[in-house]
């Protein structure tokens, strides 16, 4: 008995030494993580416990030349990121680290944002199309009366709406003479945000490394969902010779080789082996690999992820199917239900930018707290339209209920419930779409820092809301797939403690009755909201 017993103590003992070997291993193996988003630049640096223990970050220049028009200098957003790369690095070494103990670099971008180019001199033929841009809305209307029309979501996961990549490049095409005459040529490349940073990171067109991952391509409209290649039909819909039209690649997200590596600058030679969109980086950053899961990022504008499995769900109720993550190798791709929002932490900008009731986004909330409740004000923010699951995109951003009571807290308080209701709406057509509740909500991006907000979330939701104390992790998620690569990690079940301490849980105040009937004039405010754009709005005369 004394000996067996011996024997388990050495055993854990034996456990125990091993587990904190590890750990200190995993404390100094770094990985650098590049998170290219709307209206901001980061790069980060992680250990291999998930910590952040570098960063530096850059806002760049949005151009709103017309009324529903959003466009970024393609340059300009390189250059963010080589400025981050080059100062997060330098806040690294400053504290003692090696350079050498970085593994590898992921990528994490916006998604749907377009950017053509010239392939024989790398140079791009105009801005970038944002993805919130809804110039493309006659366009939409006409597609959606071309014969096939009806087909494309079951092939490809997404409706016809300004929101795809497809929609953007048609407007490019017929609108633009520089792009029809490089299409025409046969030089015409093609890419969302990852592809165009891959492109120049690698070193432009000395390398050509045209690329992308399995997440951002399912957002462009030309894959199909369920085999992850390029569908002849969609890019026969959209008239569009794949002969002409040079598409990137295809790869998993996370790889070893084919993405590249970085050929200047302080991190020169260090390879790339991550990449995927910043709502399926937030996924796997919040560790949502089994079906069920799901996460809400609440950003420039709010993504919500459901991991459905390992075989795409099409939604009945004005969700997306979209591509969760793909590790590759003898991993399956896994999909998720999305429900994207269009407008979330805009709005809070529209309240200091344009309203100019408090002077930083930060304050929003204290303006809020001035009240106790909307005042019976709602804020319908469909300044790109509205997306899922309503995709009403002659929506234009409305508030109604304004009385001589209102004031500034009210408005202020609406803008952040608008997003609110609009995730309840997600939840309720993905409950239905998947037969599931969700029995708590995860949480991350900007606006998370307000605890009004999320406490009034929890509220109209009727479910808690788990917030985690490190709240990077969009830039986690591009970590985690990199360090995959490189066998930093080779189990999901290796990560099960990263981010996991300190979250803040926010458990629902109001009685179901209150939050229906909130959510119920919600409803009513989006209906009203309806028909206000000009159905010719788009053309470039405008």
């Amino acid at each position: 008995m004394a000996t067996s017993t011996h024997a388990a103590q050495a055993e854990h003992n034996k456990n125990d030494a091993e587990s904190q070997q590890n750990v200190e291993k995993l404390e100094t193996c770094f990985i650098g993580s590049i998170d290219q988003g709307t209206t901001s630049t980061r790069f980060l640096i992680f250990n291999g416990l998930g910590v952040p223990v570098a960063s530096h970050q850059i806002e760049f220049k949005q151009m709103y030349p017309h009324s529903g028009w959003m466009e970024q200098d393609p340059r300009e957003i390189v250059d963010s990121v080589l400025t981050c790369i080059e100062e997060a690095t330098k806040s690294f070494r400053d504290m003692g680290h090696s350079t050498d103990d970085i593994k590898a670099i992921g990528i994490t971008s916006q998604r749907e944002t377009t950017v053509l180019w010239d392939r024989d001199t790398g140079q791009p033929l105009y801005n970038a199309i944002a993805w919130p841009d809804t110039r493309t809305q006659a366009i939409v209307r006409e597609l959606k009366a071309r014969k096939g029309a009806d087909k494309l979501q079951e092939i490809c996961g997404l409706p016809l709406s300004t929101y795809p990549s497809a929609l953007k490049l048609t407007w490019l095409f017929r609108n633009v003479q520089e792009v029809q005459q490089t299409y025409d040529a046969g030089r015409l490349m093609f890419g969302t945000i990852d592809t165009w940073l891959l492109y120049n990171l690698n070193g432009g067109k000395s390398k050509n490394v045209h690329i992308t991952d399995s997440t951002n391509a399912s957002r462009t409209m030309f894959v199909n969902i369920h085999t992850l290649e390029y569908s002849p039909e969609v890019l026969d819909f959209f008239e569009f010779d794949p002969k002409k039209l040079i598409l990137p690649t295809i790869v998993p997200c996370s790889n070893p080789d084919a993405f590249g590596s970085l050929a200047s600058g302080t991190l020169k030679g260090k390879k790339i082996t991550g990449c995927l969109g910043d709502q399926s980086a937030a996924l796997v950053g919040q560790l949502a690999f089994e079906p069920g899961m799901a996460k809400n990022t609440y950003g420039t504008g709010c993504f919500l992820l459901y991991n459905v499995g390992e075989k795409p769900v099409m939604s009945t109720h004005g969700l997306l199917a979209t591509v969760a993550y793909n590790f590759g190798g003898k991993r399956k791709p896994v999909y998720a239900l999305e429900g994207s929002i269009a407008v979330a932490g805009s709005a809070v900008k529209y309240v200091v930018n344009n309203l100019k009731f408090v002077e930083s986004s930060d304050k929003i909330s204290e303006c809020a707290a001035t009240v106790k409740d909307n005042g019976g004000c709602y804020f319908v923010t469909a300044f790109s339209g509205l997306f899922a699951p309503y995709w009403i995109d002659d929506a234009q951003g409305t508030i109604f209920g304004i009385t001589q009571y209102t004031q500034q807290g009210h408005i202020a308080r609406a803008a952040l419930e608008a997003t609110c209701f609009q995730t309840k709406a997600i939840l309720d057509a993905m409950e239905k779409d998947s037969g599931h509740k969700l029995t708590e909500l995860a949480v991350d991006g900007g606006m998370t820092d307000s605890d009004l907000c999320m406490q009034t979330q929890a509220d109209i939701i009727n479910i808690p809301v788990d917030r985690p104390m490190m709240r990077e992790t969009t830039a986690l998620g591009a970590a985690i797939v990199a360090g995959f690569a490189v066998d930093v990690w080779t189990e999901h079940e290796e990560l099960k403690e990263i981010n996991k301490e300190d979250r803040t849980i926010f458990k629902p105040q109001i009685s179901q009755e209150d939050s229906a009937k909130m959510y119920s004039r919600w409803t009513k405010a989006v209906n009203m909201s309806k028909g206000w754009l000009d159905s010719e709005a788009g053309n470039l005369s405008q």
